[in-house]
């Protein structure tokens, strides 16, 4: 309570929590007008019964299940940036533009730009898909209808990314998360709405059941966001000093955060994706391949298997894009820093390789599965509406634990004022 008066006292602070909420209202209105043609109610049944799509709306931000303005979110915006950061691995020259203000400022423009272009393809791949689910869309897309609503879209997506942006700039946390947390919290009330019209006692043990897993999943959340290993560290400056007090390199046990499960949901969910487009081809053989793979793929052991290995390899992968050890123990080194009991340079790169591999493994096999908890809660309950998004839950944890810690960060910094 005291946090919340200091919160409010700060003029600054205030102002920028009033400017976010007035960005989320502003986007929360753009999600509710929907692309002329579009038939709203079919979609949104499609939406609440599909799982592809309705990971598809989470991700970007609750907008897709009217097929509104903003149809496509965040997620050309949040393509591109994962395209950069796996270029930055492969480019030497995109690597060291990293270390440098000037240089990620240049690399913040590119993805920019490149999120036109994507959003232009991921908007006519989604009208295309959606356009074979019975004619949900309410329109042909060929002709006017086309062109007009990719253009709105991408506009669409330019004004969320723009949106998101302003917000960061108020520094109480990343502006593009904050607008996914609001899509996800926004579809909360339909979905009580949903549960409790159509409850009655039989599936109170079933709800009871929800409730302790939710609760559960959200307490392993926190646990595993905020979890991490302290290597102790000790500088030879200090030690000759006389003081000798050691200092701790934090390894996070959630070294990737979400970025896993948005990888792995791209990777499983191509080929349903693509064979959706040759379901109506003219050769058998195009034809016969593209019924096998969507029914391999909707094959729920088959899908929840793929979907767990993957997030697992992923978490991997984009763990050791963003965690050099070599770099660590060689600045370490620089500075006369040293892990007690480990002897400088390569040995120490090793040691610090092999600790993260370890902790990594726990925060691997939890958010593979976070992911598939949805599959698993629904066939454990054989209730398709009462299932634990552990991916969405994911997101909403994280979110809030960066805006708490943000602006804690400024009101401690202000404190002296008051």
């Amino acid at each position: 309570m005291l946090t919340f008066k200091k919160i409010f006292k700060i003029r600054e602070l205030r102002l920028s929590i009033l400017f976010v909420l007035g960005m989320l209202v502003i986007f929360r209105l753009a999600a509710h007008i929907p692309v002329p043609g579009v038939d709203a109610t079919a979609l949104s049944s499609l939406f609440e019964t599909n799982q592809f799509f309705g990971l598809l709306n989470i991700f970007a931000g609750g907008t897709m299940d009217n097929f509104s303005v903003v149809a496509l979110g965040v997620a050309p915006y949040i393509t591109a940036s994962i395209i950069f950061q796996l270029l930055a691995m492969i480019v030497p020259k995109l690597e060291e533009m990293q270390k440098e203000e000037a240089g990620r400022q240049k690399i913040t423009q590119w993805t920019r730009y490149s999120t036109v272009p994507l959003a232009v393809l991921q908007g006519y791949g989604l009208i295309a898909l959606l356009s074979q689910q019975g004619g949900a869309l309410g329109f042909s897309i060929t002709g006017y209808h086309l062109v007009t609503s990719l253009i709105v879209m991408t506009a669409g997506t330019i004004f969320l990314m723009w949106l998101g942006e302003l917000i960061s700039e108020r520094k109480i946390g990343n502006g593009i998360s904050i607008m996914i947390f609001a899509g996800i919290l926004a579809g909360l009330p339909s979905f009580f709405q949903r549960t409790f019209a159509t409850f009655d006692m039989s599936q109170l043990f079933i709800m009871i059941m929800f409730a302790v897993v939710t609760i559960a999943t959200i307490i392993g959340v926190v646990i595993m966001n905020e979890g991490q290993r302290n290597i102790p560290v000790q500088y030879a400056r200090r030690l000759r000093g006389g003081g000798g007090s050691a200092s701790f390199l934090p390894i996070r046990v959630n070294l990737a955060g979400v970025i896993p499960i948005i990888f792995a949901i791209s990777i499983v969910l191509f080929p349903t994706m693509v064979a959706q487009f040759f379901m109506a081809a003219n050769s058998e053989f195009l034809q016969t391949a593209a019924t096998w793979i969507n029914q391999l793929f909707q094959n729920q052991l088959f899908y929840g298997i793929t979907y767990f290995v993957l997030v697992f390899g992923f978490t991997y992968f984009y763990a050791n894009v963003v965690f050099h050890p070599d770099r660590i123990a060689d600045n370490l080194q620089k500075q006369g820093g040293f892990v007690p009991g480990i002897r400088p340079g390569t040995p120490t790169a090793e040691y610090l390789d092999w600790i993260s591999n370890r902790i990594l493994f726990g925060g691997a096999s939890f958010l593979s599965l976070i992911a598939v908890l949805p599959l698993i809660m629904q066939q454990a309950t054989g209730n398709a509406s009462m299932i634990v998004g552990g991916t969405s839950i994911l997101i909403v944890v994280s979110v809030i634990i960066d805006m708490i810690k943000q602006i804690e960060g400024q009101v401690a910094m202000r404190e002296y004022d008051y």
